[in-house]
């Protein structure tokens, strides 16, 4: 049976989104979905995302599976296109101005604003190396400017969870990092048991940063939401930036906010619908 879809991008990071709030079980399989992403004989994306019925008192779950068949805790861009897709699906501009999603990082709040951008409430960092989880350091310790040695090189790196792991490591030159032979050393580095998410990071002022990645399972993308997220978390950690700050990323420009009032992380950015279709 034909399967209908349609994709999504944020700041160019893109996604098959697939109506299955019929099922708590995604319609296709992880090697469907790897098909599905081929960008030479699929239709092409960084991920497939599913919009499933709500669970523990919800709106809807998330799921996702990446373009290599593997499944992420989350994703920040694409909770975005899932946020606007519901609208989407519900038939109108929108039911009310939020919505409380269930993830395998937990309940993540997105919440569309006037302007055609999704702010999401992407909840508090974790900062523990057990909750990363990484080797780098005893269990109950942060993970903050240790160095790491990757392909002969010693980086400095700062770990942070997002409900998803990423390594930090900034740079004078983000440009000049060598992304394709290097974001797999990290991803796979014994060091992180479950695999990372890499970021490498150039500080133009404390309110602006330049950012590229490597993300598990999905190789080099244009964008990263909770990359972002984690990046504004290890500046501050390393006071090279400000508790609010634009990172920029080949795909555009993300709004970053590390409240100090209740500690959690707030990202805003678009979500941008590209094509429908049948599969």
């Amino acid at each position: 049976m034909a399967i209908e879809f349609t994709k999504y991008h944020g700041l160019g990071n893109d996604f098959i989104l697939i109506d299955n709030r019929s099922s708590l079980t995604p319609v296709i399989t992880p090697e469907q979905a790897v098909k599905w992403c081929d960008r030479h004989f699929g239709i092409g994306a960084d991920g497939v995302i599913f919009a499933l019925p709500g669970q523990n008192d919800t709106d809807y779950t998330m799921r996702i599976f990446n373009s290599d068949g593997s499944e992420p805790e989350m994703c920040g861009n694409g909770i975005r296109c899932l946020a606007a897709f519901l609208t989407e699906l519900e038939g109108i501009s929108r039911t009310k101005d939020y919505y409380r999603i269930h993830t395998l990082a937990g309940v993540i709040t997105p919440q569309l604003t006037d302007d055609g951008q999704v702010k999401v409430d992407m909840g508090l960092p974790r900062l523990l190396a057990q909750e990363i989880p990484t080797t780098l350091a005893p269990a109950d310790n942060k993970v903050i400017n240790l160095p790491l040695e990757v392909a002969g090189t010693t980086w400095d790196v700062t770990c942070v969870s997002m409900g998803n792991p990423h390594c930090i490591t900034f740079v004078e030159n983000v440009a000049a990092i060598p992304l394709e032979s290097i974001g797999p050393k990290f991803e796979h580095h014994p060091v992180f048991p479950q695999r990372i998410n890499t970021e490498f990071i150039e500080i133009v002022n404390r309110n602006y940063l330049k950012m590229r990645v490597w993300e598990r399972g999905a190789g080099i993308t244009l964008a990263c939401g909770t990359g972002a997220c984690a990046v504004l978390v290890a500046g501050v950690l390393n006071d090279k930036c400000d508790r609010t700050a634009t990172i920029e990323l080949p795909g555009g420009c993300l709004e970053i906010e590390w409240s100090e009032i209740d500690q959690r992380i707030y990202m805003t950015g678009p979500a941008e619908r590209v094509f429908t279709g049948k599969l």
